[in-house]
């Protein structure tokens, strides 16, 4: 089937299943009972066409709310008024939830014609022939897939919520009408927010959900179908999984030691509970003489863990030898009868042990050199006086390594004390839930080879031995400045004795970690993307020169501007020149719900990422290794980009042009993280303080995706304009890195919409800064239409493209509505009306976020 052909009946399907159903059901939205008011559904189709008609005309929010009430609601008054749109927000929210269920239930229909990424391709190809097929089994062996949950602030489905979406998917897929209106009742009357900001604990409950309901079944059911059908031992793991919220404290001062603790007590009791769930099913089923023991023994153990707390120890290798005995005995005695499901709980104990995901602990490099200053103050550890006034080379040389049995004085400071207490701590869980329940300390803002030494020695003087730290110490290298430097800082590592007998009892394995979200806001999109190329290409030779076994660790997902977009399809297009053997990720925010919020969904996302990785080790594309002409000119794009990007961070009007017209100064006020917004809680507002995450979330609100795009068009026109155009179109055209790149970047821009602050050309303070931002989109739209070839942005993908399409539909309303409340706040001197206004942007964010998924 041609590409076109593929297209054109995906298209088909896309709008017969989802752009159908959801204009017919939509229509139940008129009965739901919201607090009695029952015009609301009635007047909303009017409200949204309203809006779109003011947007298409460049009128100003204010203009466009103020003309509706006049025209539909005239008797009302201004706080009445407000009412109705609070009412609205209520019923896009719904919408946009429906909308989601109705994408998910089609996900068969749709993802048939996508397939040339899955675990389905891999079996064809291992069809061909005898050798292809012993060829992948031999690339499954050094391969891994690790996928690491974080709490990220850009998820606001509750459990509650994401329960209902559940069973709305299913009545969907069978048009049970009759469900679907009860459910989109229960979905009316669930609160879609907290009432207070949730606990690192409430985050890991709540993101736990994918665990216990989508990954148990995910990961066991691929890890299963790659061992029926490759040459894999049954003891080769190759899917993992990783857990942040709880153990990332990274400038989160509301993660402490006590939380680490309660979330890696929560996540074994968790996963123990979904053992007996499945024991319960094999018992009923394994009915047979001569088990009796080993299953009365196996239910006890189970159940006990399940649901006491205790003193909990590693009883892995306890439940697979009981379990081993069960199996062993059905294949003697019983014809094998029902072994399947022995088998099944088998492959889950040997994947989820006891600890169901990996809790990775992160801190920042200057706290941990903090807290290494006030041990060495305090007792005799081997460093010498006036260390820290030494050059790093001197540094190196003369951190000691000395096991010492240092305990925290009681009148320590909060960070000094969750540091020690923590790594103490994660001995404990080790012993507990086994040593891979907590067995990865990442360093963030790492800057040199002493920031990993100094906190191996923090664990050497806090109960840990040398022979036995079995801990992996990964370095986050993030900012544009820190991604130049990661090589010479590696190298140092490797040529290191200490480090290096420490990677050996490590199996030779290291892990780096790249962030994207900092770089992006450091360097801009293009400047991001490339240093984190460039940093891999250098890495990985680096650690091929010295025999070491190299995984990076990628901080993406969500949108393109934090590293997201075509996932998959950024793996396949590495180079032989970059490590790709072991893929990990980050997933956050919308990406958690909408490519893993079903069993379908996540196993469909995870075959993509395994098919990428292998894949591009067995069929190297010759065009993925970039040669030196392109890599050039990249550069060079970069650089223009990067020079254009910090000349507007520069702009005076910068950072008050996002508090006035985004959401961004009350973002802290949304209850749905633990996280503080920024940096320095106490201080005034700087760029350098504010999170990533905020910043891009800031920007998406205003409908600017400023850093998933800025800065891109000005570095293709410089590249048209010095000749290069040619070399430019070859380079999308054959080149998988750059094409997943600008793919993404106008992925980026179709979420974009100036048509809702156009009112600001004209203001006399911003109406330059505005324009300056709405000709750099403008013109970015038109190199790269030109470069694809294209009538409009993502022509490629027109299913993506409709879906985003409807969604921005869908929410554009709350837009609205968010802008016009901005705009009151900036003319309102009632301090009560300001409390409400403040109440009405925070609402519309939500629904915002949610339909966007990836958005940037």
């Amino acid at each position: 089937m041609s590409l076109n052909l593929k297209l054109s009946q995906r298209e088909t399907t896309f709008n017969s299943e989802v752009v159908t159903r959801f204009e017919l059901y939509n229509s139940l939205f008129q009965t739901l009972p919201f607090y009695q008011v029952k015009d609301t559904g009635i007047l909303l189709p009017f409200f949204s066409s309203h809006c779109e008609k003011g947007a298409a005309m460049n009128a100003s929010p204010t203009d466009i709310i103020e003309t509706f009430f006049k025209k539909y609601v005239p008797d009302i008054d201004h706080r009445e008024q407000i009412n109705r749109m609070f009412r609205f927000i209520q019923y896009i929210e719904r919408q946009v939830v429906l909308f989601d269920a109705i994408e998910d239930s089609s996900f068969n229909k749709l993802g048939k014609f996508d397939d040339s990424g899955t675990l389905q391709s891999l079996l064809q190809q291992a069809a061909i022939s005898d050798e292809t097929r012993k060829n992948i089994s031999e690339k499954l062996k050094d391969f891994s897939l690790r996928l690491v949950l974080t709490a990220h602030p850009t998820q606001f489905y509750p459990g509650t919520v994401l329960g209902i979406m559940t069973d709305l998917i299913e009545a969907v897929k069978v048009n049970d009408i009759t469900s679907i209106d009860v459910l989109l009742q229960q979905l009316g009357k669930t609160p879609f927010f907290n009432k207070t900001s949730p606990t690192p604990v409430d985050e890991a409950i709540s993101l736990s959900w994918f665990l216990e309901n989508i990954f148990y079944y995910a990961v066991s059911g691929i890890q299963a179908k790659l061992e029926e059908e490759f040459d894999i031992d049954a003891s080769s793991q190759l899917l993992e999984m990783g857990f942040w919220p709880g153990g990332d404290r990274d400038g989160n001062p509301n993660v402490t030691t006590e939380s680490t603790k309660a979330v890696a007590s929560y996540l074994r009791q968790r996963l123990f509970r979904c053992y007996y769930r499945d024991f319960r099913n094999l018992k009923r089923r394994i009915t047979f003489r001569g088990v009796e023991k080993p299953m009365a023994k196996l239910e006890k153990l189970i159940y006990k863990n399940a649901n006491e707390h205790g003193d909990p120890k590693d009883i892995q290798a306890e439940l697979l030898s009981l379990l081993q005995t069960v199996k062993q005995t059905i294949i003697t005695d019983h014809d094998s009868l029902f072994v399947d499901i022995v088998e099944d709980l088998m492959q889950k104990v040997r994947l989820f042990g006891c600890y169901f995901a990996t809790l990775d602990i992160r801190q920042d490099s200057r706290i941990l050199r903090s807290v290494f200053d006030y041990v060495t103050e305090r007792t005799e550890t081997g460093i010498p006086a006036g260390y820290n006034d030494t050059e790093e080379t001197d540094k190196l040389k003369n951190i000691a390594f000395n096991e010492v049995d240092f305990k925290r004085p009681d009148d320590a400071d909060d960070m000094t004390s969750d540091t020690l207490d923590t790594i103490r701590l994660m001995k404990q869980i080790q012993h507990s839930n086994g040593e891979k329940a907590c067995q990865r300390f990442i360093i963030s803002n790492c800057q040199r080879a002493s920031d990993i030494l100094q906190l191996i020695d923090l664990f050497l003087w806090s109960g840990w031995k040398k022979e036995s730290l079995s801990v992996d110490f990964m370095p986050l290298f993030e900012t544009v400045n820190d991604l130049t430097r990661a090589g010479e800082i590696m190298e140092q590592l490797y040529t290191h004795p200490y480090y290096a007998e420490h990677l050996k009892l490590r199996g030779n394995r290291q892990t780096i970690m790249l962030g994207f979200s900092d770089s992006t806001k450091d360097g801009g999109y293009l400047m991001a993307n490339w240093s984190i190329y460039k940093a891999k290409v250098e890495l990985t030779a680096m650690a091929r020169k010295y025999g070491v076994s190299l995984a990076f660790f990628d901080g993406r997902g969500g949108p393109p501007a934090r590293g997201g977009g075509k996932t998959h399809r950024f793996y396949a297009s590495m180079g032989n020149e970059i490590a790709n053997e072991h893929i990990q990720l980050t997933i956050q925010g919308q990406t958690v719900s909408s490519q893993y919020g079903s069993v379908e969904t996540a196993r469909f996302n995870m075959e993509q990422l395994i098919n990428a990785g292998i894949i591009s080790s067995l069929h190297p594309n010759r065009n993925d290794l970039l040669d030196n002409r392109h890599k050039k000119l990249i550069s060079e794009m970069a650089e223009v980009s990067h020079k254009l990007f910090l000349a507007l961070r520069a702009h005076p009007l910068f950072v008050e042009y996002l508090e006035k017209f985004s959401p961004l100064k009350l973002l802290s006020r949304i209850n749905i993280s633990s996280r503080p917004t920024k940096r320095n809680a106490g201080a005034p507002l700087k760029l350098e303080d504010l999170r990533a995450i905020s910043f891009v979330t800031s920007w998406s609100q205003l409908k600017q995706s400023i850093p998933g795009f800025y800065g891109v068009g000005t570095a293709l026109k410089l590249m048209k304009d010095e000749g290069n155009w040619a070399e430019i179109q070859e380079l999308y055209q054959t080149s998988g890195f750059f094409k997943t790149m600008l793919d993404n970047c106008m992925m980026s821009m179709s979420k974009s919409d100036f048509r809702v602050t156009a009112y600001l050309e004209k203001d006399e303070k911003f109406g330059d800064f505005w324009k300056m931002l709405k000709n750099e989109f403008e013109l970015t739209r038109t190199m790269l239409l030109e470069l694809t070839g294209s009538a409009v942005l993502m022509e490629e993908y027109p299913v993506e493209r409709r879906s985003i399409a409807i969604r921005e539909k869908i929410v554009l309303p709350l837009v609205i509505i968010q802008h016009y409340a901005l705009q009151c706040l900036n003319n309102s001197q009632d301090a009560e009306l300001i409390e409400i206004y403040d109440k009405l942007v925070i609402r519309t964010v939500y629904g915002i976020v949610n339909a966007g998924r990836n958005l940037a």
